[in-house]
């Protein structure tokens, strides 16, 4: 459950989102982007583009587009003297992350009794050959000729003379190719008939427990195997015995949430599912029902709220763009059923402790000193050369500005931006993006490319994570 309902690390964010995305000034299309009280023209956008490594498409003027929004507004706050240390704010911002220590301490509840030791089917998985253990000694051949492949053998038939169930392990360990197996003595630990390679698993199961094989060949090289007696691997068969009940009270589980959770996934909502891995900033705050179920209405917003859960290598945006509507619908309905999960927390009064939401509350704002520290525009930072809020806001600006220059022309590093951070300050301070603005920049960066590197249409890309916009670190990043 844990692995599969929960998706996880809690800090593991993904992308965030600008508010107001509906091309509220479309008809000034000199204008890409607000954000508070700052502009980013067509011009900027297409010079910072243009001048630079990175591809010239509209995927990457979103990107940079979306980090200057997000960048102008921290330095907003910054220029405001403002900690965005609002408690309800925070909390409101971190919601994913508080419904995952939710269902995780809900689970660990819920399943204390679940898995449960059974001794005799451990031993007639074991007899039958349903499960498998094997100790081998591994000596690899792949990519030897065959003189080698002739010495590799006569050193297999040297070791086979020399092994018995007493030395087998002190022997794997010393002289066995396989280096994880190696340090265990061998061992291959519990696996399921099928899992090994058909010359390895017949040799196996030839072998009565105890016994060892003669030499085997597999595309690997040759191998000595040993069957362990049951005794040997009665613990782990036990554990493993557990593990499969304790998977069984889990599915059991999921199915009762889903049949008594009236989930109904709406007409329309696949393809709305597509549109948000297409942009998922256009429906960061989008009501769009997708589903609905006894825990309420799933929007396309709820959607992007859960995806910032998965860590960045799910690509998640780009699965939701392409993969096929069976498999989300069924992803649809998976994250449906976590909503049910925390339903349950909610009635069971579970949920994350005060030192939890305290610690959250650290981090989140930890997360913004960092952020504008690394970028020069700390509050401190700024008051030591402007008096004035407007002053702090024009030098902020500027230092904003000559971070990008340097992080596209990869002369800085990338600075991650949380998404709890920016969903924060976005309620807090507007900001709009223009499409027909982002259209003309892309147009006058060709220009601007064309000009500047004739035939470079395919340079590398800056430091900038392009493509996607950003998704996060392991810290809580973007």
């Amino acid at each position: 459950m844990k692995r599969n309902l929960f998706f996880a690390a809690l800090a593991a964010l993904a992308i965030t989102a600008c508010s107001g995305l509906k091309d509220a000034f479309s008809a000034h299309s000199g204008i890409v982007a607000r954000a508070g009280s700052s502009e980013l023209t067509s011009t900027q956008l297409a010079n910072y583009i243009g001048n630079s490594r990175a591809p010239v498409n509209k995927d990457v003027a979103k990107t940079i587009t979306y980090l200057w929004v997000d960048y102008r507004l921290l330095a907003e706050a910054a220029a405001n003297s403002d900690s965005l240390n609002d408690p309800s704010a925070i909390e409101e911002s971190m919601w994913p992350m508080i419904a995952n220590l939710k269902a995780r301490k809900w689970y660990d509840q819920l399943s204390k009794n679940w898995g449960t030791e059974n001794p005799g089917q451990a031993q007639a998985d074991y007899a039958s050959g349903t499960a498998l253990s094997a100790q081998h000694i591994l000596l690899l051949t792949q990519n030897l000729n065959d003189a080698d492949k002739a010495q590799m053998k006569k050193r297999a038939e040297v070791l086979r003379a020399q092994v018995n169930s007493g030395n087998f392990a002190a022997l794997a360990a010393a002289n066995s190719q396989d280096p994880a197996s190696a340090k265990n003595g061998g061992s291959l630990g519990i696996f399921p008939k099928g899992a090994m390679v058909p010359a390895f698993e017949s040799a196996l199961l030839g072998l009565k427990p105890g016994d060892i094989s003669g030499i085997v060949t597999t595309q690997y090289g040759y191998h000595i195997i040993r069957r362990p007696t049951y005794d040997e691997v009665k613990a782990q068969l036990l554990q493993a015995s557990k593990g499969a009940t304790l998977q069984k009270a889990e599915s059991t589980y999921l199915a009762g949430i889903e049949k008594t959770g009236d989930i109904e996934v709406k007409s329309g909502a696949i393809g709305t599912m597509h549109a948000v891995g297409a942009d998922p900033e256009r429906y960061t705050d989008d009501n769009t029902v997708l589903a609905t179920s006894k825990a309420g209405k799933f929007t396309a917003a709820r959607l992007i709220g859960w995806a910032k859960t998965f860590p960045p290598q799910a690509r998640i945006f780009d699965q939701l763009k392409s993969a096929p509507d069976s498999i989300l619908t069924s992803f649809l309905k998976n994250l449906v059923k976590n909503e049910l999960v925390i339903r349950q927390a909610d009635s069971a009064k579970i949920g994350p402790d005060t030192a939890q939401i305290a610690d959250m509350r650290r981090t989140f704002l930890s997360a913004i000193q960092s952020a504008w520290t690394q970028l020069g525009i700390a509050p401190a930072q700024l008051a030591d050369s402007a008096k004035s809020k407007d002053a702090r806001l024009t030098l902020a600006g500027k230092r904003i500005d000559d971070y990008f220059t340097r992080l596209i022309n990869d002369q800085a590093p990338f600075v991650q931006v949380p998404a709890p951070v920016v969903t924060v300050l976005k309620k807090k301070y507007s900001s709009s993006i223009n499409d027909s603005g982002l259209d003309r920049a892309v147009e006058q960066a060709q220009k601007i490319r064309a000009t500047a590197q004739p035939g470079a249409a395919n340079a590398p890309q800056s430091a900038v994570p392009l493509g996607n916009p950003p998704t996060a670190s392991s810290t809580g990043g973007r």
